[in-house]
């Protein structure tokens, strides 16, 4: 092994050699030019991103800290514009009021509106993908292009539709009376899902669901998603399975075929194949998959504006919405982006925890043990 002291001999010799010093200076120098190369080059991406990225994140962070109602500048304190450091964040999760109440209501509709849609459209996309992959499947390009094709439609366009199809009179019902069954009023029905299974068995509102927590009853937390969330999911996993699709399937084609035919000599199944081979292999594509999930279920809003606004009863109400409409509806811009604030504290410790999770036990330990030797 050698020594510090050996390895300040060589580096001395290495220094010492002629010529070593002039390359090692013109060599700096033409790293110098590199770096301000690159600076310059980035520099316009820079700017913009400081300009309609960073600065409006200040800017917000301000307007949360104060009672400003639209009215004057909200830089200049004064009037009836005041400093009210955390009151607005404080009303959102600590004070009893209307406030707390429909922002937690808010909460607890995207947590299970999250809960489902990121496993289906996960899952869902991930079956596409092995589905037009398949070298026996014919008619690929059509497969892919009809699978991708909700993905480039308009929200807007697809949600007006979604409003026609599950009406009262829609097609949906219509199906459904086919069969023998008298539809539901989808998006007039303020029920969870989870409600109506209790319902089922006898249980309806017992008194040990009537604790409060966070402005709302242990029953209200327990509803489950709505008749009317249902179709939003419905919308949003068929809609955005399609580009999710599309980097399962890269993933999947830059699987090494002689890796699958390996397995496929030893005996293994399709679905063995698949939970211990190929799952693995794409897992970095699994957790982009599932962090983008993440962040566009808590982000909601254009299928929420459309298709009732929070209707029936709050129960479609999200914290995005919600934002918006307290900050441009109520004119309460400092309420309005605290909650902003509060959502993105949520999907920063969601993303974290479903990292952690998703990231194999080796690779952590090989961070690990790169950070110990790192210090």
């Amino acid at each position: 092994m050698t020594t510090s002291s050996e390895i300040a001999v060589l580096e001395g010799s290495e220094t010492a050699r002629p010529g070593r010093g002039g390359r090692g200076r013109r060599r700096s120098h033409l790293r110098g030019h590199e770096a301000a190369a690159g600076w310059l080059f980035t520099a316009p991406m820079i700017v913009i991103l400081g300009l309609f990225l960073a600065l409006p994140i200040v800017m917000a962070l301000w307007v949360s800290l104060t009672n400003w109602q639209g009215n004057g500048n909200p830089f200049h304190l004064g009037g009836d514009l005041q400093f009210v450091g955390l009151r607005n964040y404080t009303d959102l999760v600590a004070r009893d009021g209307l406030t707390r109440t429909t922002f937690m209501t808010s909460i607890g509709n995207t947590f299970y509106y999250v809960l489902l849609v990121v496993p289906l459209q996960t899952v869902l996309s991930l079956g596409l993908a092995l589905l037009v992959n398949n070298a026996r499947l014919r008619g690929k390009g059509f497969f892919r292009t009809a699978f991708y094709f909700p993905s480039v439609t308009s929200s807007i366009a697809i949600a007006t539709v979604f409003v026609f199809l599950f009406s009262n009179s829609g097609s949906v019902n219509a199906a459904l009376k086919l069969v023998g069954i008298s539809g539901p009023e989808w998006f007039n029905d303020s029920r969870g899902l989870l409600h109506l299974l209790l319902g089922a068995v006898g249980v309806d509102n017992p008194a040990w669901a009537q604790h409060a927590v966070l402005g709302r009853s242990l029953w209200d937390w327990l509803s489950g998603p709505s008749v009317a969330m249902c179709v939003i999911i419905i919308l949003v996993v068929w809609t955005t399975s399609g580009t999710f699709m599309l980097m399962f399937l890269a993933a999947l084609q830059d699987v090494p075929p002689e890796v699958e035919e390996a397995a496929a000599l030893d005996g293994a199944t399709s679905w063995t194949k698949l939970r211990y081979v190929t799952i693995p292999m794409i897992r970095p594509v699994l957790v982009l998959v599932v962090t983008l999930g993440l962040i566009g279920t808590w982000q909601v809003f254009d299928q929420i504006y459309v298709m009732g606004k929070g209707a029936p009863a709050n129960t479609t109400l999200t914290p995005a919405f919600l934002a918006y409409r307290q900050a441009f509806g109520n004119y309460k811009y400092g309420s309005g982006a605290a909650m902003a604030f509060v959502v993105f504290l949520i999907i920063v410790v969601f993303t974290w925890f479903q990292r952690r999770v998703l990231t194999e036990r080796d690779e952590r330990r090989r961070l690990f043990l790169r950070r110990r030797a790192q210090r």
